[in-house]
């Protein structure tokens, strides 16, 4: 009965250690998870400011999408602006450089024909179906094969044909392979002549005016540069 009444007391006190450790396990257990949760709670609240603070983190909105391709857009149009008003004044210096060639041909076509000692006159016509009439006073005889009395003809290939023919190229500057006779007639005497002529592609139209020179060959008077051939002979 003395040694149930002994070891009593040993079992509280056993009893009693075992139930301070698991106290003291469970106070460590909690204090463990408040650390935890005190470390996750730092994190997150620091954490969560820096990201927020980031000057190098843009958010891209709708708007600012659109602001971004507006000024694209803006650059395009002045670019294209530019390169437009560029090909103008290409074009503006082109044709100046054409206006400028031409005048200089023109200039040099009046010199080289003053030159050779005549003058060149146009005249406007009243003549409805000339254009204008032109008085060259360099122009010569072309020069003849005949002798003796001249009787000018109008049958064609004719000696005297010919070079009325030949005459009428000098005149109007086409050649017998460019050009269509149209008509060879009596110009109001025996020694005159008209020859009404066209080029092939039908873009010239000229009747020359001819006088025989006795032993130098027929010679351009004058030539209506034509409209039309419509009652041009």
């Amino acid at each position: 009965m003395a040694n149930e009444e002994k070891s009593y007391p040993s079992r509280l006190n056993k009893n009693k250690n075992n139930k301070n450790r698991s106290n003291s396990i469970l106070n460590i257990m909690i204090a463990l998870v408040f650390t935890l949760v005190v470390i996750i709670g730092a994190t997150l609240l620091f954490g969560g400011g820096d990201d927020s603070a980031d000057p190098e983190s843009t958010e891209t909105t709708p708007e600012t999408e659109s602001q971004t391709s507006g000024d694209d857009d803006t650059q395009v149009t002045a670019e294209e602006n530019d390169l437009e008003a560029e090909e103008k004044a290409e074009e503006e210096a082109k044709a100046e450089e054409e206006a400028a060639k031409k005048e200089a041909e023109e200039k040099e076509k009046e010199e080289e024909e003053e030159t050779k000692g005549g003058t060149i006159t146009r005249e406007e016509s009243n003549d409805p179906i000339v254009s204008e009439t032109i008085v060259n006073t360099s122009w010569e005889p072309v020069g003849t094969s005949q002798s003796g009395d001249h009787v000018s003809s109008y049958q064609k290939n004719s000696v005297d044909w010919n070079e009325k023919i030949e005459a009428v190229t000098y005149a109007t500057g086409l050649s017998q392979n460019d050009m269509y006779v149209m008509m060879v007639q009596n110009g109001g005497g025996p020694q005159k002549s008209i020859a009404t002529v066209q080029s092939k592609d039908q873009s010239e139209k000229y009747r020359v005016f001819l006088e025989w020179v006795d032993g130098e060959g027929w010679k351009p008077e004058k030539m209506d540069v034509l409209k039309t051939l419509d009652g041009a002979y």
